[in-house]
């Protein structure tokens, strides 16, 4: 986890209230899905306690584990970027307690408000560019002759 990718450490203070307006308390049992990749993404949730594991469908194997979020992290960025499809898939790996949020009912506030929109935008796009790294070293980990070796 890069504390640049969680929601404190993200938002300024007065965005995150914004944020937290649009919260409702979930919660999840060990093995639940919370999503599949190519379903439509309409929420998304900040992990409070728990572990979830982000998945990538591999034809002919078992789902590849990318990897494993906890607290404070944000699950779910295809919500934010059209066609609103998950690019992975997501479960719980222990018993989850989490903020979930409508997807349409945030990008709306974004659009009301071109600065909590930028600053969501900006957050997301670093969970995006994490999760992308990480998506290439574990697969090249997994299906690489060698590994992922020494990426720069």
């Amino acid at each position: 986890m890069t504390s640049a990718t969680t929601m404190s450490m993200a938002l300024e203070p007065m965005h995150r209230e914004r944020l937290m307006h649009l919260a409702r308390e979930v919660s999840f049992e060990a093995g639940t899905r919370l999503f599949d990749e190519g379903r439509h993404a309409d929420r998304f949730w900040i992990v409070r306690t728990g572990t979830v594991a982000l998945d990538l469908h591999v034809p002919g194997r078992r789902a590849a584990v990318i990897e494993t979020l906890g607290h404070g992290e944000l699950i779910g960025w295809s919500w934010h970027f059209a066609p609103y499809s998950w690019h992975l898939g997501g479960e719980a790996t222990s018993p989850v307690r989490a903020w979930e949020f409508d997807a349409e009912a945030v990008r709306s506030l974004c659009a009301e408000d071109a600065e909590f929109g930028r600053a969501v935008a900006v957050w997301v796009g670093r969970v995006v560019a994490q999760r992308l790294h990480a998506s290439r070293i574990r697969l090249l980990d997994l299906y690489a002759p060698y590994g992922s070796g020494g990426l720069v």
